[in-house]
């Protein structure tokens, strides 16, 4: 990974920890902070993986070839692709479901970056 993208991928992840922590302490405004906490995670997720917007054609040619649905990577980025896209178009109706789930998206995420990165990014926790 080039510094270019690392410093990307560290960038949104501590923008998303710092959304959600945003969300929890304005319910008012929780549901676009949420939607914006995940996006950023799911942004810093394919800067670590390499070059966005590579790594979202990848994830729509998975819509049509199954056959690549067998990789656990290609499996877990579809999957925040469509948790995203859930919580986008259906609404975020049930704020601690949708709390959870952000909780868990910026979660992996982190880990991801961690590891992907090599960087010791303690201050995010």
């Amino acid at each position: 990974m080039d510094n270019y993208r690392r410093g990307w991928a560290l960038r949104y992840i501590r923008e998303a920890k710092a959304e959600l922590k945003a969300a929890r302490r304005m319910p008012y405004m929780a549901p676009n902070l949420i939607l914006e906490a995940v996006r950023k995670a799911r942004n810093a997720i394919h800067y670590s993986f390499g070059e966005p917007a590579f790594i979202e054609n990848i994830i729509n040619e998975t819509d049509e070839r199954a056959e690549l649905m067998n990789d656990p990577i290609l499996r877990f980025l579809r999957e925040v692709e469509q948790t995203i896209h859930e919580m986008t178009t259906l609404g975020l109706t049930d704020g601690d479901m949708a709390m959870r789930q952000a909780d868990n998206l910026i979660q992996a995420a982190y880990e991801i970056v961690k590891t992907l990165t090599g960087e010791d990014i303690k201050d995010l926790d």
